[in-house]
């Protein structure tokens, strides 16, 4: 079986795909919300590692059509490591059909439109890419690394490339003060990136993280649940895309899938009426709620 190190994060979408570590942690990783790779220093794996991996578990994976290459951002390996890393999963596992992996902003960016051309061609079909928030002061705040420009550009470079593009947003990473400012930043750069796929996830506090301890101090202080359904409201109203917006993520208070733009509408609508009411019978409750 291939070897792992740590806990090993993969999107909702990869739950039927065969993983293989091709980084270790993330190239970043500064964020201040994020707890994910803290306890890993970055590095990647060998080619040699990798066919390693390959080897030993190809004759119980011989059928797998899709591979997820983790951790945090493996798109940051060398172009022509990846390449053969490509074509050793497509010699042992030959009816694969998609490869997917995280990216950065800077790591795309390290990247021309032909370089991304070329790693389609050789079976990357998925990126998914944490955009977090539109606002440049928020991101700023957060140590993300990049500005809202910088993510536009990345994006634009994968579209181009043909490569189906998933990005992540964070509700309530505004804090209680900054909620609507993030909303419509975010659903601004939402309408500019038009990305096949949008994930909302829930900010969750998490211990050790700096985030944490900004909290601890009264120095950030997370909207409340229906402030939280109201900014997801407004991110909505301000995305103009056609693709699919998700909010069913296990941190979220409301599971919601929005075919974009044809449900838009009655999605805002709808949660606004919750938001009205207020009944917390409605939503999921903090126990149930996970990272």
């Amino acid at each position: 079986m291939p070897e792992y190190e740590g806990t090993i994060i993969r999107p909702p979408s990869e739950a039927e795909s065969l993983i293989l570590q091709y980084t270790i942690g993330c190239s970043h990783n500064e964020c201040i919300f994020c707890p994910a790779y803290k306890q890993k220093l970055f590095r990647i794996r060998s080619i040699e590692e990798m066919e390693k991996d390959i080897l030993d578990c190809a004759p119980a994976f011989n059928d797998t059509r899709r591979v997820f290459l983790a951790d945090g951002d493996a798109l940051s390996a060398p172009q022509q490591d990846i390449l053969t890393l490509f074509a050793l999963l497509r010699r042992y596992f030959s009816r694969l059909r998609r490869i997917g992996m995280y990216a950065n902003t800077r790591s795309i960016l390290d990247k021309s439109v032909d370089e991304l051309s070329r790693l389609r061609e050789q079976g990357l079909g998925i990126l998914y890419l944490g955009v977090e928030s539109g606002d440049d002061t928020l991101l700023a705040w957060m140590q993300k690394g990049v500005t809202a420009e910088e993510t536009m550009e990345a994006s634009r470079r994968v579209k181009k490339a043909g490569i189906k593009l998933s990005v992540t947003v964070l509700l309530g990473i505004g804090g209680s003060t900054g909620s609507i400012q993030h909303a419509r930043a975010t659903g601004k750069l939402l309408t500019e990136i038009e990305p096949d796929y949008v994930g909302a996830l829930t900010t969750m506090v998490v211990r050790g993280t700096p985030l944490y301890l900004l909290q601890e101090s009264g120095n950030f202080t997370m909207p409340d649940s229906f402030a939280i359904l109201n900014e997801l409201a407004e991110m909505i109203e301000h995305t103009e895309m056609r693709g699919l917006f998700f909010a069913n993520h296990a941190s979220n208070y409301m599971p919601l899938q929005v075919r974009m733009p044809l449900q838009r509408e009655e999605t805002i609508t709808m949660i606004r009426e919750f938001v009205r009411k207020g009944d917390p019978s409605f939503l999921k409750p903090e126990r149930l709620r996970r990272l």
